[in-house]
Order: C-alpha cells, then structure tokens, then sequence
C-alpha cells in the first residue's frame, strides 16, 4: 500500500514533475482553444520531443496536455459558438446562448468545476475498476460498434430543436460527407468526382470550422450594428449550491463518460452526445429550455468528455487496445521506451500504472486552477464589436483549416462550408448533427462491413445475431425505443400524459 502510494505521488513530489504537468495543462486548454489546432495533434509532436526523455517526463507533459485540451475546447465553443475540438459541440449547444444572454464568466467558470469533478472520477474509475471496465469493453463487437454510431446519429434529433425530421437528414449529410475519400477495405474511390483533393476525405476539423465558425460570422453579419453583450465575470467560481444543484446530473454524465470512454475507438464526443441526451431526458424542469441556454446542458457533455479521459486510459493500459486518438500515440510513445501495454503491463509494471492514475489526478487539480484563470480576457472577445470580431473569426476559421495539413483548398472547404451552414440554419436546420454524421459515419460504415464479414455475408446470420449476442440486443432495443419515442402517436401521448397531469 505504501508503495503503491509512493508511485501514484511519483510527479506530485518532484518538482521537474509537477512543473511538466502544470505546463502541458496550461498549454493543453490554449490548445484546445483554438479551432484546427487538435490535442490529437498536440500530442503527437510531443512525441517527437520526448522519446529521448525518461518516460515518467514524457507521460507527465502529454498527460497534461491531453486533460487540458479535452477541456479547452469548451472555451472558444461558449465565447463563439466554435468547438474547439469535437467533444465540446454539444457544449456549444447551450454554452453559447449562454454567453449571449452575458453569462460566459459563469459558464465557463461552472464547466470547468464540474469538468474537474468529471475528469477525478474518471481518474476513480480508472484506478478501481480498470479489469472489470476493461471486460466489458473486450465484449463488444464490430457490430456493436455499429449500433452505438446508429444511436448517435439518430441522437441528433434531441439536438435539431423541435424536429426530428431535420436532425435526422442533417445527420445523414454528415455521414454521406463521411464516406467521402478511399473506401477503408477496397480503397476505391468514393465521391471524389475525379478529384485528387478529395481522394483523402474531408477532415471533420474542417468541416466544423466552417459550419461553425465561418457560418456563426455569416449570421451574426446581419446584426453587425447590434451592440455587443455586456458579460458578467463578477462571478465566476460557481458557489457550492450551484455545484450541488447539479451534482446529480454530474455524477450520471461521469458514468456516461466513463463507460463510453473505456469502449475502444468512441472517445468524449460521443460521450458528450449521449450525456447530452440523458441530461435532456431526465431533466423536467430546467431554468432555461436546451438548446436556449440551459446549465443542465452545458454541465452534462463537460462532464462526461473529461470523464473519457480516464475511460481511455483503462483499455489502453489493461488491453493494449487505445480507446481514442490520444491514447493511440501515447501507445506509440510507450512502446519507444521499451514498454509493452496489455494485460501484463500492471503486473510487470505497476509503477508506470499508479504513476499514470497519479498524474491524470494533478492534472486535473491544475485544470481547476488554470481553468478559473484568464476567463476575464476571454470573455472580452464575446464583447469585442461585431465589425472586428466577425472578419477576426473568418480569418481564424482560414487559419485553422489551413493548418490541419498546410492545404490552402481546406480554406476553399471550410467557406463552402460556411455558406451552407449559414443557409441550413437560415432554414432552422442545426449544423452540429452534419459534424456527428462527419465522425460517425466512417465508424458505422467499417464496423459494418466487418460485422457482414464475420457472419460471412450471410445477411440472415447478421440479423439474427443482434437477438442472440446480449451487448446487440441491449443496444437494438434502445435504438427501437429511441425511434419510437418520435413518432407523432409517442409526442401526442406524452402531451395528452402532461394536459392531464395539469
């Protein structure tokens, strides 16, 4: 036990440590911050400086960097309705309308506590339950895998206001935007038209950017004499009623980041997705409606991103296998310094283990501090006059997307893509459900064709092995139940059910 305690103290102790780990937090929020500059990204030129390193040096920085960048992306998508990363789109959902109605300061102030609390208990998880987590995730199939991108992408309807319909065709332009590029099996061109550009795919940064981003400055050029919001920053750490008003949603999104987390190739944005729709379902009386500004909103995909991060970490350490982009490196960077992830890796090295749980948990002890800091400058650009902000945001929204690959035709993407923002919202389309359909589609499409594959082609064998494998049929019971519950005849009894409630 007192060993044990010693390695999980490993980087609070040493000052070289905790100062690598106070930086890469700093750094890892700015750099989720800022559209097309990813932590995936981050993290993989890290590795390129530290593979000379000592390994607890290594980890150390781009444990920091990872905890902070899944968080900073909540930043820029509050202040300009711009996921700084894909975890953070259904934050901008309500984080946004919140700094519009003045309440950044409290917005951010409120996410970065309850992304703390998120971020420890994905931390808890994964020092406790890593070989039970671990099984779980080992029981999933292709198939499965298929499921849960079906789900998120028929969750859009919870984001696409008051109609499913729109969700769901926004969705699915996302996903035919997905397929995009080389097919993954037989690498034949699909939709590329001829085009050489296109034989790569459509990056999901780019397409964000601009149907964020470039479409946002689109809208707000027909309200540019409006005179900005006057934000609130008096009060920025929430107060301990506020904490404990939502701590329930908390706690739920936790286990949704977690579980979700610890599936290998899903990561925080489907996280945020699915804690997003709990919170939506489970919540009967918010202040403010979703979508409109609603804490319960904001509090929920916040949560559940950073809880992922922990969830990462346990298939990543007991089997080997990454569970997202980042962890897929740090594999990289562990296998450089002579060490082998897997089942015997806790056995063999249980230092490096409780070295790693330590770290992540003063990481995010500094993403409390770091991420209380600095928000009154933040805030000013929300108060910046819309003649300097707008043409400021085009040329980021440039920027970023050129910086993806150094391809100046993503800057020619990324406006295409803000024009059609700008006409789909103009037509009461949401544009977060196309960037989902981006993500997911390529997840749903691979996982299809290998579920097809192991049931040798046999389109009976495939549809009768979701009833007869558990994982399947939980999951196409949920994906029914979801379908169902929007049909007219569902919402006609859910308003009669209210009327007489009344």
């Amino acid at each position: 036990m007192i060993e044990t305690l010693g390695y999980f103290v490993t980087s609070w102790i040493d000052p070289y440590l905790l100062m690598l780990t106070a930086i890469g937090t700093l750094a890892g929020i700015y750099v989720g911050a800022i559209p097309g500059l990813s932590v995936t990204m981050a993290t993989s030129i890290l590795i390129s400086f530290t593979f000379k390193w000592d390994v607890n040096a290594a980890l150390a920085l781009i444990a920091g960097v990872f905890v902070g960048g899944v968080y900073g992306g909540a930043r820029s998508a509050i202040l300009l309705n711009i996921p700084g990363a894909p975890s953070a789109i259904a934050t901008a959902i309500d984080g946004y309308p919140l700094a519009k109605m003045g309440k950044a300061g409290e917005a951010i102030g409120l996410s970065t506590v309850m992304s703390v609390i998120g971020g420890l208990i994905g931390v808890l998880a994964l020092a406790l339950a890593a070989p039970l987590i671990s099984e779980i995730a080992l029981k999933f199939t292709s198939r499965d895998y298929m499921l849960l991108g079906i789900i998120g992408i028929f969750l859009v309807g919870t984001l696409s206001g008051e109609s499913f319909a729109k969700g769901a065709f926004a969705g699915a332009l996302g996903v035919m935007i997905g397929m995009i590029g080389l097919d993954p099996m037989t690498a034949e061109t699909r939709f590329t038209y001829g085009s050489i550009n296109l034989m790569g795919g459509v990056p999901y940064i780019v397409a964000m950017i601009g149907l964020f981003g470039v479409a946002e400055a689109l809208v707000q050029l027909e309200q540019v004499d409006k005179t900005p919001v006057k934000q609130a920053v008096s009060k920025i750490v929430p107060g301990w009623q506020d904490v404990r008003r939502y701590i329930k949603i908390g706690l739920r999104a936790s286990g949704i980041g977690t579980l979700i987390g610890a599936l290998p190739g899903t990561g925080g944005d489907i996280a945020a997705l699915l804690a997003y729709d709990d919170a939506k379902r489970s919540t009967t009386d918010p202040e403010t409606p979703f979508g409109k500004g609603a804490k319960e909103g904001l509090i929920a995909p916040e949560t559940a991103n950073n809880a992922a991060v922990g969830g990462a970490f346990i298939p990543m350490l007991t089997l080997g296998i990454p569970g997202d982009a980042v962890t897929a490196i740090i594999i990289g960077a562990l296998f450089i310094h002579g060490l082998k992830p897997g089942p015997l890796l806790l056995s063999e090295t249980p230092h490096l283990f409780w070295f790693l749980v330590g770290n992540l948990t003063l990481a995010n002890l500094f993403l409390l501090v770091f991420g209380l800091t600095g928000i009154r400058i933040f805030t000013k650009i929300v108060e910046c006059p819309r003649g300097i902000l707008i043409p400021l945001i085009v040329i980021f929204s440039a920027v970023g997307a050129y910086a993806i690959q150094n391809n100046p035709v993503h800057i020619y993407w990324t406006l295409g893509f803000g024009v059609v923002g700008y006409v789909l919202k103009k037509y009461g389309f949401q544009v977060a459900p196309i960037i989902l359909g981006v993500i997911l589609g390529p997840m749903i499409d691979s996982n299809y064709r290998r579920a097809m594959i192991g049931a040798r082609e046999d389109i009976g064998q495939f549809a009768l092995d979701f009833l007869t494998h558990p994982i399947s049929l939980i999951l196409s019971t949920a994906l029914m139940i979801m379908l169902l519950s929007q049909t007219p005849a569902r919402r006609w009894l859910r308003r009669k059910r209210h009327e007489a409630a009344e």
